[in-house]
Protein backbone atom coordinates (compact mmCIF):
# COMPACT_ATOMS: atom_id res chain seq x y z
CA UNK A 1 0.00 0.00 0.00
CA UNK A 2 2.91 2.29 1.01
CA UNK A 3 4.73 1.46 -2.37
CA UNK A 4 1.68 2.23 -4.51
CA UNK A 5 1.03 5.17 -2.29
CA UNK A 6 4.51 6.35 -3.10
CA UNK A 7 4.40 5.62 -7.13
CA UNK A 8 1.37 7.93 -7.51
CA UNK A 9 2.89 11.06 -5.51
CA UNK A 10 6.01 10.47 -7.86
CA UNK A 11 4.09 10.06 -10.84
CA UNK A 12 1.58 12.87 -10.01
CA UNK A 13 4.65 15.19 -9.34
CA UNK A 14 6.25 14.34 -12.69
CA UNK A 15 3.06 15.13 -14.69
CA UNK A 16 3.46 18.26 -12.97
CA UNK A 17 6.75 18.89 -13.53
CA UNK A 18 5.89 17.83 -17.21
CA UNK A 19 3.50 20.34 -17.61
CA UNK A 20 5.72 23.53 -17.66
CA UNK A 21 5.66 22.24 -21.24
CA UNK A 22 2.78 23.47 -22.03
CA UNK A 23 3.10 26.73 -20.29
CA UNK A 24 3.97 27.84 -16.57
CA UNK A 25 0.88 26.85 -14.22
CA UNK A 26 0.09 26.37 -10.87
CA UNK A 27 0.89 22.65 -10.99
CA UNK A 28 4.14 23.26 -11.94
CA UNK A 29 4.30 26.06 -9.19
CA UNK A 30 3.16 23.45 -6.49
CA UNK A 31 6.19 20.73 -7.76
CA UNK A 32 8.84 23.01 -7.96
CA UNK A 33 8.30 24.69 -4.39
CA UNK A 34 7.39 21.28 -3.13
CA UNK A 35 10.98 20.17 -4.88
CA UNK A 36 12.70 23.30 -3.32
CA UNK A 37 11.40 23.16 0.22
CA UNK A 38 12.05 18.95 0.42
CA UNK A 39 15.89 19.49 -1.05
CA UNK A 40 16.58 22.45 1.10
CA UNK A 41 15.35 20.63 4.46
CA UNK A 42 17.19 17.18 3.63
CA UNK A 43 20.35 18.86 3.27
CA UNK A 44 20.03 21.09 6.39
CA UNK A 45 19.03 17.63 8.40
CA UNK A 46 22.32 16.16 5.93
CA UNK A 47 24.69 18.94 7.10
CA UNK A 48 23.76 19.16 10.91
CA UNK A 49 24.23 15.37 11.25
CA UNK A 50 27.33 14.99 9.59
CA UNK A 51 28.96 17.68 9.47
CA UNK A 52 27.90 20.30 12.04
CA UNK A 53 27.42 18.31 15.21
CA UNK A 54 30.19 15.83 14.28
CA UNK A 55 32.94 18.14 13.97
CA UNK A 56 31.81 21.27 15.92
CA UNK A 57 28.70 20.46 18.56
CA UNK A 58 30.09 17.29 19.58
CA UNK A 59 33.61 18.42 20.03
CA UNK A 60 33.01 21.78 22.00
CA UNK A 61 30.63 21.39 24.30
CA UNK A 62 31.33 17.31 24.80
CA UNK A 63 35.01 17.05 24.97
CA UNK A 64 36.28 21.06 25.85
CA UNK A 65 37.45 21.49 22.53
CA UNK A 66 37.68 25.35 23.18
CA UNK A 67 39.29 26.32 19.87
CA UNK A 68 36.30 25.63 18.33
CA UNK A 69 34.41 28.57 19.83
CA UNK A 70 36.08 30.65 16.62
CA UNK A 71 34.18 28.63 13.83
CA UNK A 72 31.22 29.03 15.96
CA UNK A 73 31.47 32.63 15.89
CA UNK A 74 32.44 32.79 12.45
CA UNK A 75 29.39 30.65 11.75
CA UNK A 76 26.97 33.04 13.76
CA UNK A 77 28.33 36.15 11.95
CA UNK A 78 27.82 34.23 8.85
CA UNK A 79 24.00 34.14 9.90
CA UNK A 80 23.66 37.59 10.44
CA UNK A 81 23.56 38.27 6.95
CA UNK A 82 19.45 37.03 7.25
CA UNK A 83 19.37 40.82 9.38
CA UNK A 84 19.48 44.28 7.04
CA UNK A 85 20.71 46.20 9.95
CA UNK A 86 23.89 43.58 11.22
CA UNK A 87 24.13 42.02 7.24
CA UNK A 88 27.53 43.76 6.94
CA UNK A 89 29.03 41.72 9.70
CA UNK A 90 28.63 38.67 7.66
CA UNK A 91 31.49 39.84 5.28
CA UNK A 92 34.04 38.82 7.78
CA UNK A 93 33.31 34.95 7.69
CA UNK A 94 32.91 34.88 4.35
CA UNK A 95 36.27 36.99 3.33
CA UNK A 96 38.13 34.35 5.72
CA UNK A 97 36.60 31.32 4.55
CA UNK A 98 37.57 32.49 0.90
CA UNK A 99 40.86 33.65 1.78
CA UNK A 100 41.82 30.55 3.47
CA UNK A 101 40.22 28.32 0.53
CA UNK A 102 41.53 30.02 -2.18
CA UNK A 103 45.02 29.47 -0.03
CA UNK A 104 44.49 25.86 0.81
CA UNK A 105 43.04 24.72 -2.59
CA UNK A 106 45.71 26.90 -4.44
CA UNK A 107 48.13 24.22 -4.87
CA UNK A 108 45.49 21.36 -5.02
CA UNK A 109 43.93 23.03 -8.66
CA UNK A 110 47.59 24.06 -9.66
CA UNK A 111 48.76 20.52 -9.74
CA UNK A 112 45.38 18.63 -10.83
CA UNK A 113 44.05 21.54 -13.27
CA UNK A 114 47.78 22.73 -14.83
CA UNK A 115 50.21 20.69 -14.42
CA UNK A 116 48.48 17.56 -15.34
CA UNK A 117 46.86 19.04 -18.07
CA UNK A 118 50.15 20.29 -19.55
CA UNK A 119 51.38 16.95 -18.88
CA UNK A 120 48.78 14.64 -20.09
CA UNK A 121 48.89 17.27 -23.37
CA UNK A 122 53.05 16.91 -24.14
CA UNK A 123 54.03 13.64 -22.95
CA UNK A 124 52.34 11.60 -26.06
CA UNK A 125 53.48 14.02 -27.79
CA UNK A 126 57.10 13.96 -26.92
CA UNK A 127 57.30 10.01 -27.24
CA UNK A 128 56.96 9.69 -30.62
CA UNK A 129 58.79 5.71 -30.83
CA UNK A 130 55.49 5.15 -28.74
CA UNK A 131 54.09 5.37 -32.33
CA UNK A 132 56.18 2.65 -33.53
CA UNK A 133 53.39 0.88 -32.07
CA UNK A 134 51.66 1.10 -34.51
CA UNK A 135 53.36 -0.73 -37.23
CA UNK A 136 54.94 -3.46 -35.00
CA UNK A 137 52.34 -3.55 -32.49
CA UNK A 138 48.74 -2.79 -33.79
CA UNK A 139 46.91 -3.35 -30.14
CA UNK A 140 48.62 -1.16 -28.73
CA UNK A 141 48.14 2.00 -30.26
CA UNK A 142 45.40 2.42 -33.36
CA UNK A 143 45.31 4.84 -36.10
CA UNK A 144 43.06 6.81 -34.47
CA UNK A 145 45.22 7.18 -31.10
CA UNK A 146 48.16 8.31 -33.38
CA UNK A 147 46.56 10.98 -35.15
CA UNK A 148 44.39 12.13 -31.51
CA UNK A 149 48.27 12.97 -30.03
CA UNK A 150 48.92 15.86 -32.85
CA UNK A 151 45.24 17.16 -32.72
CA UNK A 152 45.28 17.43 -29.08
CA UNK A 153 48.88 19.21 -29.32
CA UNK A 154 47.35 21.59 -32.05
CA UNK A 155 43.97 22.58 -30.40
CA UNK A 156 45.65 23.23 -27.05
CA UNK A 157 48.31 25.46 -28.14
CA UNK A 158 45.83 27.08 -30.66
CA UNK A 159 43.50 27.82 -27.90
CA UNK A 160 45.89 29.10 -25.94
CA UNK A 161 47.49 31.58 -28.29
CA UNK A 162 43.58 32.82 -28.93
CA UNK A 163 43.23 33.46 -25.29
CA UNK A 164 46.65 35.37 -25.76
CA UNK A 165 45.79 39.28 -26.01
CA UNK A 166 49.09 40.97 -25.85
CA UNK A 167 50.13 40.87 -29.76
CA UNK A 168 47.08 41.55 -32.02
CA UNK A 169 45.91 38.34 -34.01
CA UNK A 170 47.06 39.18 -37.74
CA UNK A 171 49.10 37.16 -40.09
CA UNK A 172 50.10 33.83 -39.27
CA UNK A 173 49.34 34.50 -36.11
CA UNK A 174 46.03 35.36 -36.25
CA UNK A 175 45.50 32.25 -38.41
CA UNK A 176 46.44 29.85 -35.45
CA UNK A 177 44.41 31.86 -33.16
CA UNK A 178 41.46 31.25 -35.49
CA UNK A 179 42.11 27.77 -36.05
CA UNK A 180 41.83 27.80 -31.96
CA UNK A 181 38.76 29.28 -32.25
CA UNK A 182 37.23 26.28 -34.42
CA UNK A 183 38.45 23.96 -31.83
CA UNK A 184 37.12 26.04 -28.91
CA UNK A 185 33.61 25.77 -30.44
CA UNK A 186 34.04 21.62 -31.12
CA UNK A 187 35.03 21.62 -27.43
CA UNK A 188 31.97 23.88 -26.78
CA UNK A 189 29.53 21.52 -28.90
CA UNK A 190 30.34 18.76 -27.56
CA UNK A 191 30.19 19.76 -23.89
CA UNK A 192 26.73 20.90 -25.27
CA UNK A 193 25.29 17.84 -26.97
CA UNK A 194 26.91 15.64 -23.66
CA UNK A 195 24.30 17.84 -21.52
CA UNK A 196 21.30 17.31 -23.81
CA UNK A 197 22.21 13.83 -23.69
CA UNK A 198 22.14 13.51 -20.10
CA UNK A 199 19.00 15.53 -19.99
CA UNK A 200 17.19 13.27 -22.19
CA UNK A 201 18.43 10.32 -20.77
CA UNK A 202 16.78 11.72 -17.58
CA UNK A 203 13.41 12.63 -19.66
CA UNK A 204 13.98 8.90 -20.58
CA UNK A 205 13.90 7.65 -17.49
CA UNK A 206 11.30 9.70 -16.41
CA UNK A 207 9.09 8.50 -19.46
CA UNK A 208 9.95 4.79 -18.49
CA UNK A 209 8.99 5.13 -14.77
CA UNK A 210 5.31 6.58 -15.76
CA UNK A 211 4.70 3.81 -18.31
CA UNK A 212 6.41 0.93 -16.75
CA UNK A 213 6.19 1.49 -12.53
CA UNK A 214 2.98 3.73 -12.73
CA UNK A 215 0.52 2.70 -15.56
CA UNK A 216 2.01 -0.67 -15.84
CA UNK A 217 1.78 -0.35 -20.29
CA UNK A 218 5.26 -1.75 -20.48
CA UNK A 219 7.43 -4.39 -19.41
Amino acid sequence: MIETLGIWIAALLTLCILSFLYKDNPFYKFAEHLFVGVSAAYWAVYYYFNILYPNLIQPLFGHGQLLLIIPLVLGIMMIMRLFAKVGWVSRWPLAFIVGSYSGYNLITYLQSNAVDQVRATLVPFIQIESWKNLFTNPGVMTFLDAIAIPVVVVGVISGVIYFFFSKEHKGVFGGVARIGVWFLMIAFGASFGYTVMARISLLIGRVYFLLHDWLGLIQ
